[in-house]
C-alpha cells in the first residue's frame, strides 16, 4: 500500500483521512493547527511536525487547504511542502484555488520532478464522511489512472478535465452554480413564507417541479428547520465565488447572476453568519420578511 500524507484537517479532510486509514493506506497527517491532528491520531495516523516532513515521508501527498494564502504558505513556506520534495513523490491538491496558482504550483513542482494534479471535490462534509466525493481533475491523466486506488479510497465518481488547472475552472464554474442555487432557494423560500404558505408542502413541490435542484434536497430542509450546521461554510462558498468572479473578469466574460449571488453572500458574512453553512444565506431574506422562513 502507498504511503499517504495529508495536509489539511478541516470539516472535509479529517473525514478524508479516516476513509484512507479504513482502507488500509498508512497515513501521515499535518495540520497548521495541531490540535486538529488528534482526532486522526486517534484513528492510526502519524503525526508529523512540519508540512516537508509529511511530503518526505509520502508516496502521495493530498492537501486540501481553505484559500489561496494559506496554501502558498504550506508550499512555499520555511519547512514547507517544497523543502520536502522527493522524486517518487505525486502531489494531489484537493483546494479550490485561484486557476493562477494551480498552474504556478504545477510548473514549480515539474521542475523539481514531482508529478502534480489539481484535483479539487465536490460533495461536502457528508461526501468526505461517506467516501463518496466527486473529483475533478487537471493534470496528465496517466497520473491520475495511476492513483486510481486512492481517489477510490475517497470518492465514486472521477472526471477528467485536462491539463493543469482545468480541475480548478471546473470546480470555480460548477460552484458559481452551486451559489446562485442556493441564493435562488432561499429567495423562493422567501416569497412563499411571506405569504404565509405550508413550507414543507412547498418544498415538496420544489423538489417534486421544474425547480428542484441539488441545493433543494440538500439545504431545504436546514432553512426551514433553521439548522446552519456547517457542511460547507457560506465563508468557503465566498470565497470560491469572488475566485470565479476574478476568473471571469480575466476571460472578459460578463457574468450578472454570479455577481448577484456573490453579494448576498457577501451580505451574509457581513452580517456574521459566515462560518454557518452556505444555506444560512437565507437569515438575509428573514430579515427582509421579518420572520424564519420555517415558522
Amino acid at each position: 500500500m502507498k504511503n499517504i500524507g495529508f495536509i489539511g484537517l478541516g470539516t472535509m479532510g479529517a473525514p478524508m483521512v479516516a476513509n484512507l486509514l479504513s482502507k488500509g493506506f498508512a497515513v501521515t497527517v499535518y495540520n497548521r493547527t495541531a490540535s486538529k491532528t488528534e482526532e486522526s491520531r486517534a484513528l492510526g495516523a502519524k503525526v508529523a511536525n512540519t508540512p516537508a516532513e509529511a511530503a518526505q515521508a509520502s508516496d502521495v501527498l493530498i492537501s486540501i487547504i481553505s484559500n489561496d494564502q494559506a496554501t502558498e504558505e504550506v508550499y512555499y513556506g520555511e519547512n514547507g511542502i517544497f523543502a520536502g520534495l522527493h522524486s517518487n513523490l505525486t502531489i494531489i491538491d484537493c483546494s479550490t484555488l485561484s486557476p493562477a496558482l494551480v498552474k504556478r504550483l504545477s510548473k514549480d513542482l515539474s521542475t523539481q520532478g514531482v508529478r502534480f494534479l489539481d484535483a479539487p471535490v465536490t460533495g461536502s462534509k457528508p461526501g468526505a464522511v461517506n467516501g463518496t466525493l466527486l473529483f475533478m481533475i487537471g493534470g496528465e491523466e496517466s497520473v491520475m489512472q495511476q492513483h486510481m486506488d486512492v481517489f477510490e479510497a475517497l470518492g465514486t465518481k472521477f472526471l477528467y478535465m485536462g491539463e493543469n488547472g482545468s480541475g480548478s475552472i471546473a470546480k470555480l464554474a460548477h460552484n458559481t452554480i452551486v451559489g446562485i442555487n442556493n441564493v435562488a432557494l432561499a429567495e423562493g423560500f422567501s416569497i412563499a413564507a411571506k405569504a404565509n404558505l405550508p413550507m414543507y408542502n412547498f418544498m415538496e413541490l420544489i423538489q417534486s417541479g421544474s425547480a428542484g435542484s441539488k441545493a433543494a434536497e440538500l439545504k431545504g430542509r436546514k432553512i426551514i428547520e433553521h439548522d446552519f450546521s456547517n457542511q460547507f461554510s457560506l465563508n468557503l462558498m465566498l470565497k470560491d465565488m469572488k475566485l470565479s468572479s476574478q476568473l471571469t473578469d480575466e476571460m472578459q466574460l460578463p457574468t450578472p447572476m454570479l455577481e448577484a449571488a456573490k453579494s448576498m453572500l457577501q451580505m451574509g458574512q457581513t452580517q456574521g453568519f459566515g462560518e454557518e453553512d452556505l444555506s444560512a444565506v437565507a437569515k438575509a431574506y428573514e430579515q427582509w420578511i421579518g420572520k424564519r422562513i420555517g415558522d
